[in-house]
């Protein structure tokens, strides 16, 4: 085999287990060039003036980049990390390690898929080719039983037909073998300060143990999955480190199939049917682009009397600062900010206050989970809101929903205290 190099290009794949874009670059080529950007894009400020990376994910991501660095070094490689622009920094370092191509993951939402167009656009300046990976998903896009364009628009139905005629692939393995191109330079991950974070907002870190990375989502998983369903944690603890790319959500199902040895558990249908919806909103976002960031969502126009522009901001003010007439509302809000983390239900109770009672526009109110939530994506966030909104494209899932109902059900003690699992 001829001496060739290829880049990966790191993204929210933030990981070596089950990671088909550092398997097949390790085994097809003779040195890899591991890279990770910290795009200045998401952490400034979008429409509304949210910030797109709030400082507790900021932290929570350079934790993850952080560990994956030194889990490559621990095999004798290493991860160039920069802050800059990809289609700056991507041709530029492929140029410099005479790359011959650049493997990445492919995105879904707009912002991510035009920055890789950009990307493949100053590679080919230089003739050097980026190959897209097909990854994130629990079901591979390949093993649907229908092409994107057919893809149900309800739930429901996508659920039952890919349930019974598609199968979850096995975790692709961490290759037997794999090294660096010799001579990297080298480079230091940036702290938040570099990011742009003020010292107040930085200071609001201090109180709280950010837990990041491959090795810490491995172990909260199985120390979760051992103790069901004696445990009361919400699942969804595991969010953030799928929403990195620090977990692999069919390595997760694939443990959940093999511990539940085919008995049915309802804790264990509660993550797969998260991990579905999650597959739901991204295949959605490929088969109608951009149609969860739009005010009138899969409607030709947003609902009679519904809010289109930036709606009330004394409300909105009330709201997401925890200074609402309601107190479970108040204490989802304060412990958004806090922690970067409020449980499944709660999200769609908060958003359907907002909504609903207060009169909102649903996009100002994703945009504040966009910049809060740890476990943060795209499609998922804005898709779970357009449905709450009554514009998603899952018919029988724009309802409004009995958030009061909901609180009684779910929360009848009030919000849980967050296990110490996560933030400590």
């Amino acid at each position: 085999m001829d001496k060739r190099a290829t880049m990966i290009w790191f993204r929210n794949d933030l990981r070596l287990h089950d990671n088909e874009v550092f398997y097949q670059a390790s085994e097809k080529s003779s040195f890899i060039i591991p890279v990770y950007c910290f795009d200045p894009r998401y952490f400034d400020r979008n429409q509304f003036g949210n910030l797109k990376t709030g400082v507790l994910r900021a932290a929570f991501v350079i934790e993850a980049v952080t560990a994956l660095k030194e889990k490559l070094k621990s095999h004798g490689s290493d991860l160039l990390t920069y802050v800059g622009k990809p289609e700056d920094i991507i041709p530029r370092i492929a140029q410099k390690y005479q790359v011959h191509e650049v493997y990445h993951h492919r995105e879904v939402a707009l912002r991510e898929t035009s920055i890789s167009e950009k990307v493949e656009s100053g590679l080919w300046s230089s003739k050097i080719n980026l190959r897209h990976f097909i990854g994130h998903t629990l079901y591979h896009k390949e093993d649907l039983p229908f092409p994107i364009k057919d893809i149900p628009n309800a739930f429901s139905v996508f659920k039952k037909k890919v349930e019974r005629e598609s199968l979850v692939r096995q975790p692709i393995p961490l290759p037997t073998n794999f090294l660096t191109s010799p001579h990297l330079e080298d480079t230091k991950i940036p702290s938040l300060k570099d990011l742009g974070y003020s010292a107040e907002e930085i200071k609001s870190v201090d109180d709280i143990y950010i837990l990041g990375g491959e090795d810490t989502a491995l172990s909260i998983m199985h120390a979760l999955l051992s103790t069901y369903p004696e445990t009361d944690q919400d699942p969804l603890i595991l969010g953030p480190f799928i929403a990195s790319g620090a977990l692999s959500p069919i390595l997760l199902y694939q443990n959940i199939k093999k511990l539940g040895e085919g008995k049915k558990d309802k804790r264990f249908e509660k993550i797969i049917d998260i991990l579905l919806w999650r597959d739901y909103f991204r295949f959605m976002l490929k088969k109608y682009p951009n149609i969860f960031f739009k005010p009138q969502g899969f409607n030709t126009s947003a609902p009679q009397g519904f809010p289109t522009a930036d709606g009330d901001d004394e409300r909105f003010d009330k709201w997401k600062s925890g200074r609402t007439e309601h107190d479970f509302i108040n204490s989802v809000m304060i412990q958004l900010q806090k922690t970067g983390y409020i449980p499944y239900q709660a999200r769609f109770i908060a958003a359907s206050y907002l909504v609903h009672e207060y009169g909102v526009n649903w996009l100002r109110g994703a945009s504040w989970y966009e910049e809060h939530l740890l476990d943060y994506s795209p499609a998922t966030v804005y898709g779970q809101w357009s449905h709450v909104a009554g514009v998603g494209t899952s018919e029988k899932d724009n309802k409004a929903l009995d958030w009061q109902k909901l609180i009684k059900t779910h929360f009848p003690n009030g919000l849980p205290k967050l296990d110490e699992i996560m933030v400590k």
